[in-house]
Formats: C-alpha cells, structure tokens, sequence
C-alpha cells in the first residue's frame, strides 16, 4: 500500500473538493443546531456517513495493486449494497414540509449541500470503481453493468425513501425484503410508481455521472 502521505498528496484534487463539501454541509447543519436548538435535522450526519463507506471501499481498492478475486467480489457486493445511499440525500428534500417557516429557505440550502455532497461521493466512487474494475474484469462486461447501474440505483432508493429498508435488511430481514422487489417486478402495472421513480433517478444519475465526467474529473485528476 502507498503510504499516507503520499496517498493523500497524489489524490488532494479528489479528497479536497469532497472535504470541503462535507465541512460545509456540518457546518450548515451546526448553525441551525445552534441557533434553533432543535436536533430534527441531525439525521442528515448518519445519512452522510452511510453515503461515504461506498466511497470508502472504492477508495481502500484503489490502493491495493493486487487482490483476490473472492475478496475483490465480496467488497464489490458490499460496495453495490450501500450505494444507492450516496445519492439518497437529494430524497431528504421532502423532510422540508416539517420546516418552520422562517427557516425553509435556510434548510433548503442545508439539504442542498448535503444532497450535492452525497451526488459527488457516488460519482467519484462509480469512477474509482470503474477504474479498478477494468484492470480485473473485461471492459465489456463493466461497461454492460455500468449502464444499468444508475437504474439499479434508483431502485435501491425507492426500497429506502419509499419502502424504508435499509442497507443492512438483506441480512437482518432478507425474506421479506426479496418478497417485496420479487412482487415490485413481477407486477409492474401496480408498482408504476415504483418504475416511475428508479426510471427517473436513474436517468438523473447517468446525466449526473456524464457531466462530472465530462466536464469535473480531468480537474481532479490533474
């Protein structure tokens, strides 16, 4: 493994964009902690953890040269499984009906940061891993998957926002979590609501991913 300081030097243009959008987003929340003495939106902090770890193992793969393939499957699982929890703080927007009044345009701004915040882990994560994942599998079969991963993604979000699984039910209750997906597919025309929502996010997060590509990740790569 790369030491690190020198880890943390030749990535400084990827960590420090992601540091500073994660400081200020606790940072916003602070202010309204301090000033409104309510802890309602103190969730978002536990949301941006849960949006981090996919970033985490995308990152902790990018500094081994070389690993097992059991172990490489193992990480990818666990990577696929918390995904859909970076982009799932822009859902978040819809604890603004609860805001005061006097504080709605503030904690707009709040979820805001915290939602790009969230977007910025998944896309730099959806890159390191695409990265890893050609020089251990073949192009065509990553570039097949990754095509179809914003979609998987927004379903995964829709178990969450809508549903209200978590990321750790597959273990904790797995039965009923499959029971629910196999009858979100197998009737399609009373779910569309269901479709409706990963349709549009997943055309949201290729569009999202497309512009990072295009126009963010040759700066932070420099």
């Amino acid at each position: 493994m790369k030491t690190l300081k020198t880890f943390l030097f030749d990535r400084f243009n990827i960590l420090f964009p992601l540091f500073s959008l994660t400081v200020l987003s606790i940072f916003l929340l602070s202010i309204r902690l301090k000033v409104t003495h309510s802890f309602f939106y103190l969730f978002l902090v536990w949301n941006l953890f849960l949006a981090m770890i996919p970033f985490f193992i995308s990152t902790y793969l990018k500094t081994i040269k070389r690993i097992k393939k059991p172990k490489l499957y193992f990480l990818l699982s666990v990577w696929l499984l918390f995904l859909p929890n970076a982009p799932y703080l822009m859902t978040d927007f819809i604890h603004l009906r609860l805001s005061p009044m006097e504080w709605l345009g503030f904690d707009s701004l709040m979820i805001t940061v915290f939602a790009v915040t969230g977007l910025a882990f998944y896309v730099v994560s959806i890159k390191e891993m695409k990265q890893m994942l050609f020089e251990n599998i073949t192009q065509k079969l990553v570039s097949k998957s990754l095509s179809i991963l914003p979609f998987a993604v927004g379903f995964g979000m829709y178990l969450g926002r809508v549903l209200r699984w978590n990321s750790w039910d597959i273990l904790h209750n797995p039965f009923v979590l499959f029971k629910n997906i196999f009858e979100i597919i197998a009737s399609p025309i009373d779910n569309i609501e269901a479709w409706a929502f990963t349709i549009l996010f997943g055309l949201f997060l290729k569009l999202a991913y497309w512009c990072f590509e295009k126009y963010l990740f040759d700066y932070m790569e420099a």
